[in-house]
């Protein structure tokens, strides 16, 4: 089309502009968000309802048009809620977060709308059309590299985090999240808000917003057959105490049967109401919740509304959903606005909440963060007396707990199960009944909710948003917390600002968990992180004792936008290294433990602390036969990569640092290269791929009943007979 000269530049690519609009003489003379002010100031005032209208079919048409410019993409989802989203934009509140990666392409409209995405280069709805989807562009749902947008948005379940660690940090702004009713099917979202309103009652300022229109994807929702009475119970029933439903089907004058109605298909005079009772009931919901009332809004309205197909249909673009369809354009005609009434809407936005979202949004700056002064770092003689390696690092936790009131340590299975119940004396454990037995208190830093999702979920959320957390976990049952961890990693790669790294704690790992069996002896989760080491901004640790894991901790604690793992023993365990060993080790990735001269010579490269025994009685047996050996602590096995191998360029805060050829050489040349592990043989990959010796890897295999963590490694071959006739084996 020919862009008209009165058309705002910024409309640039917007195919179907409307000659006129009923009631706009009337109504958009003016912005309602008055120059100076950063909302509206009356919900009830005819001009505010009427240009909040105008915003929500603003965005159902962006969202409709930006995803059919790629055939691709998913409109029907926001659609349902884009009056709900134009409310709290007008009401002034931008600090949004959705549970819905889905609903990506209506938050990047709203972010064009105010302005955010000219930070990126996009200054036109052309441009925002050109970019959706595509690299460097607007990804299908959203990540950390968004202006204006506070947190990624992929698997279902992650938001509610988000929202929640926002108003820990941030107690005077409302955090509203959106919550498609196809997540709420799962638990983890009301479990995770029931356990943080019980442990922090007085923060009520996150507002979740569910957003109840019938489908979950290609289907009904499960709770799709609820009553609206049934519902508030839902939520009353998950300690909720202020419950607002706004139904669409109480303006309804178009006569639609079903129990979930769309308004665009209203009269005007019923859309304007039902816009009416949305922005009252977001102002109230807001207030509540700004005031210490556990809140939700819910607005229930046919999913797809006002796009080019309704209910589970709207959900998703496919191949030949183009912008030239007739039902596509139909939708879009049906929502287009005149070049007045978009350079009204792109006012109000920009005025909105003192500026963009780029501007003024809690995640656009860097979060400070209290100096912790001098760590208690105690580093215990070398040969002396066993020392357990997580209690040693509890010291530091508390420290670090007493100088940052904000710091939070997360575990869903007990502190003292993990070696670490200094930690719970120090800091206690967060909880409204105080009891000195169990360490806890309603003011302690400790949150113990029984989900591996909640935990992992408030500390790397937390960590997102600037502050200091450790999540710690057996490494058996850390898997159902990691999708949310993931998440936060890959959105920490993409920040445009420094963060605190995320930083876990895994213990209990399978060899000390004989008695218990397979269900407890669950390595392979070091799969997953071993797969992420190729991010280039995750770092598995493997300390090899009491020192060692302070030493990593040291570090992790100076790192930015990384995800750290450290994987250690709660079992009394020799000291075998110094600080300064770890400390090299976590620039080369690994040290030199124990160097035994002979004819020929066998590495053990050696990930974890138990696995060192049945090594070193190898190194010994081998001694006896006149072979030599080198036993290698590997502590940080993403830098034993070769740089080409991770992305690590890509990332924000980047680290380029990996062994160099002569530092890798320096750790593994000999006559025979042996790699040995307690979890997974993929943490071993970086050291295989570069080595050119005979080589082989001892690794977990699976998990069974055993007496002891010896037993276990029977089992599973990690014996220092099975190493050293390998040994031999590949020395012929």
């Amino acid at each position: 089309m020919t862009v008209k000269s009165a058309t705002p530049a910024f409309c640039q690519g917007i195919q179907h502009l409307a000659d006129e609009l009923p009631e706009f003489s009337k109504y958009g003379s003016e912005a309602a968000i008055a120059s100076g002010q950063t909302a509206i100031s009356d919900p009830s005032d005819p001009a505010a309802v009427y240009q909040t209208l105008l915003a929500a079919d603003a965005l159902r048409y962006l969202t409709l048009q930006i995803t059919a410019s790629k055939q691709s993409g998913h409109p029907g989802g926001f659609a349902s809620i884009a009056d709900g989203i134009a409310a709290l934009v007008m009401l002034g509140y931008k600090n949004i977060i959705t549970e819905v990666g889905h609903h990506a392409p209506g938050f990047y409209s709203t972010v064009f709308m105010d302005r955010s995405l000219e930070k990126m280069g996009i200054e036109t709805v052309q441009q925002l059309r050109d970019r959706f989807r595509e690299t460097h562009g607007l990804l299908g749902h959203l990540s950390g590299q968004i202006p204006g947008l506070l947190s990624p948005a992929g698997p279902l379940g992650q938001g509610q985090h988000f929202a929640m660690a926002g108003a820990k940090l941030h107690p005077d702004t409302l955090f509203p999240v959106t919550i498609g009713d196809g997540g709420l099917g799962e638990p983890y979202i009301m479990s995770s808000f029931g356990h943080f309103h019980t442990a922090y009652p007085n923060i009520t300022n996150f507002l979740p917003i569910l957003v109840w229109n019938g489908y979950s994807q290609e289907h009904h929702s499960m709770v799709s057959t609820l009553t609206n009475d049934q519902m508030i119970e839902y939520w009353g029933g998950n300690g909720f105490e202020n419950i607002i439903l706004v139904d669409a089907k109480d303006y309804d004058d178009s006569n639609q049967t079903s129990d979930y109605v769309d308004s665009t298909l209203f009269s005007l005079k019923q859309r304007l109401a039902f816009t009416q009772a949305v922005l009252e009931n977001v102002q109230k919901a807001a207030d509540a919740a700004l005031n210490g009332s556990l809140t939700v809004l819910i607005i229930k309205q046919l999913k797809g509304a006002g796009v080019h197909k309704r209910g589970a249909q709207a959900h998703n673009l496919y191949p030949g959903d183009t912008v030239d369809k007739d039902y596509i354009v139909k939708a879009l005609k049906e929502r287009s606005l005149t070049p007045e009434a978009w350079q009204l809407v792109r006012t109000n936005f920009e005025r909105s909440n003192g500026g963009p979202g780029a501007e003024t949004a809690v995640t656009e700056k860097v979060y400070p963060v209290p100096d912790l002064g001098k760590l208690p770092l105690n580093e215990f003689p070398v040969g002396g007396d066993k020392q357990v390696a997580t209690t040693a690092m509890g010291e530091l936790i508390v420290h670090v707990g007493k100088n940052d009131p904000n710091f939070v340590l997360t575990n869903a299975d007990g502190n003292a199960a993990s070696g670490i119940k200094n930690v719970n004396i120090g800091l206690n454990i967060i909880h409204p009944t105080p009891d000195e037995t169990y360490n806890q208190q309603p003011q302690g830093q400790v949150y113990e909710p029984l989900s591996e999702d909640a935990c992992s979920g408030l500390a790397a959320a937390s960590a997102l948003f600037g502050s200091r957390t450790l999540w710690c976990s057996y490494e058996s049952f850390a898997i159902n917390g990691l999708p949310i961890w993931q998440t936060v990693t890959q959105a920490m790669a993409e920040l445009r600002r420094p963060t605190p790294s995320t930083v876990t704690l895994f213990t209990a790992g399978a060899l000390e968990q004989g008695r218990n069996g397979w269900t407890h002896q669950r390595p392979e989760i070091e799969n997953y992180f071993a797969g992420m080491m190729r991010n280039g901004n995750i770092f598995p640790l493997f300390p090899c004792d009491a020192n060692s894991i302070q030493a990593c901790y040291e570090w992790a604690l100076g790192t930015q936008n990384k995800g750290v793992t450290i994987t250690a023993s709660k079992s009394p365990l020799p000291i075998r290294s110094s600080f300064d060993q770890t400390r090299q080790a976590l620039t080369d990735g690994a040290f030199v433990l124990q160097e035994t001269p002979g004819e020929k010579t066998v590495v053990f490269a050696v990930v974890g602390d138990m696995t060192l025994i049945p090594v070193l009685e190898a190194a010994a047996q081998l001694q006896e036969q006149g072979i030599g050996s080198k036993v290698v602590s590997v502590v940080s096995p993403r830098r034993l990569y070769r740089p080409s191998d991770t992305a690590w360029e890509t990332c924000a805060e980047s680290d380029g640092g990996f062994a160099s050829d002569d530092t890798f050489n320096g750790f593994f040349s000999g006559d025979v290269l042996i790699g040995v592990t307690g979890g997974s043989s993929a943490m071993l990959e970086p050291i295989m791929l570069r080595s050119t010796s005979p080589r082989d890897t001892f690794a977990w295999k699976r998990g069974e009943t055993a007496s002891s963590a010896t037993a276990v490694m029977g089992m599973n071959g990690l014996t220092s007979e099975k190493f050293v006739a390998r040994s031999l084996e590949l020395l012929k």
